[in-house]
Order: C-alpha cells, then structure tokens, then sequence
C-alpha cells in the first residue's frame, strides 16, 4: 500500500497511481511529475510551500488547501475546512481537524485556525495524513487503512502521543512522519514502532538526507 508514495522529507510526500500524481505539503519536491492534485494541511512554510507548489502546479492542477492558505494560491484552489468531504482531481477527500491541546504548544496550531488533515482514496485504499496535530477527540473515530503520523513533538504529537493515537484508530499500517529535520530524530521512528504495537509500524526513506 506504501509502493506509489515518495517521501521527500518532514511531511511531504507524492502519490502516483492510475494515471495521477498527488503531492501531500510539497517541500523541498526533487521530483518533475506535474501534480494533478495537490493538497496543502496547513500555513507553516514546511507545509505551504509557494515555490514548491509552482514547480508542480500546471493549468490543470487542483490545489486543495485551508481558507487561509487557499487565498495566497493562484489557479483552481478548492478552500476547505474540517469536517467537509469533497471530490478534486478525481480523488475522494475528507477533511479532518488538525490542532493543537498541549499547553505548552497550544499557538502552534491553534483550534481557530482551522487547519486540517485529509483521509484521501487513492488507488483503492484510504490514507490519512494528520498534518500537525496532537491526539484531540475527534481523531478516534477516524477509519483508514495508512495512518501518516507526526511523531517529532515540539509542534505536533510526540512519540509515545502519536503510538496512542495509532492504537485508537488501528490502521493497517502506520507510518511516522514529521521527524529527523525540523525537530525529532532518526531514531524516534524505532520507538514509535515498538509502542505502536501491536499496530504494524512502516518506515519510508526520504529522499533528503536526515538532518536530526
């Protein structure tokens, strides 16, 4: 299920499949594939990538993206807010809420902001990717096959938080993101595998080098 993605670094990623190609926080992309669709979770620069998005975007994408964000990209942007599902692309959406509840992080990504995380179809299985977010409520009840999850905490989940969150929702697979570059390390992705059981835990390589 992990075979048509590519990891670039921190929580970016494209899916290719059927035809499509579909970036996730485009950052740092080495890649040329135009993106059909591209869906963006949220403002801070390793997610909103202007530059990123330009070197991917073609007159026929479709930019996915929160209110604030969407305002900030020319071309054919769909605004989104948490709780809404939708069709772009020819990819079956949901948004999901992605905030923060930590005290001690709690501006990073406030509630208000309504920034998101998306479950996406994509070749006939569901993904979710969390975007930056701690274990709030409403995630419980998500139903996906892939679980993308930040693991690196300062911003988002850390790793024992984010194995928590992996067990309550149960997916097939999970797979640590959002660490070894701006915050956490290489080595958190083996703890988060050993507390996440009895969830099976895969790792992707990215293709930058880690920096953490």
């Amino acid at each position: 299920m992990l075979e048509g993605f590519t990891w670039f670094k921190q929580s970016a990623y494209l899916w290719k499949g059927g035809g499509l190609s579909v970036y996730i926080d485009p950052w740092e992309v080495t890649t040329s594939d135009p993106a059909d669709l591209i869906v963006i979770t949220h403002a801070h620069f390793d997610h909103f990538s202007p530059d990123d998005i330009e070197r991917v975007r073609t007159p026929k994408t479709v930019v996915v993206a929160p209110r604030d964000v969407a305002q900030e990209i020319p071309g054919q942007v769909v605004a989104v807010a948490p709780g809404e599902v939708l069709e772009a692309a020819g990819v079956h959406l949901e948004t999901v809420p992605a905030y923060n509840v930590a005290e001690e992080r709690l501006e990073a990504h406030p509630r208000a902001n309504g920034w998101v995380g998306y479950l996406l179809t994509l070749g006939g299985h569901t993904y979710y990717h969390a975007g930056d977010t701690d274990h709030v409520p409403e995630l419980d009840r998500i139903r996906t096959e892939v679980a993308f999850l930040p693991i690196g905490g300062t911003f988002t989940m850390d790793v024992e938080e984010a194995a928590g969150l992996a067990r309550a929702i149960s997916p097939r697979l999970a797979v640590p993101m959002h660490y070894g570059f701006v915050v956490g390390a290489e080595h958190d992705a083996e703890d988060f595998a050993r507390l996440a059981a009895p969830v099976e835990v895969r790792t992707l390589t990215p293709l930058h080098p880690f920096s953490q």
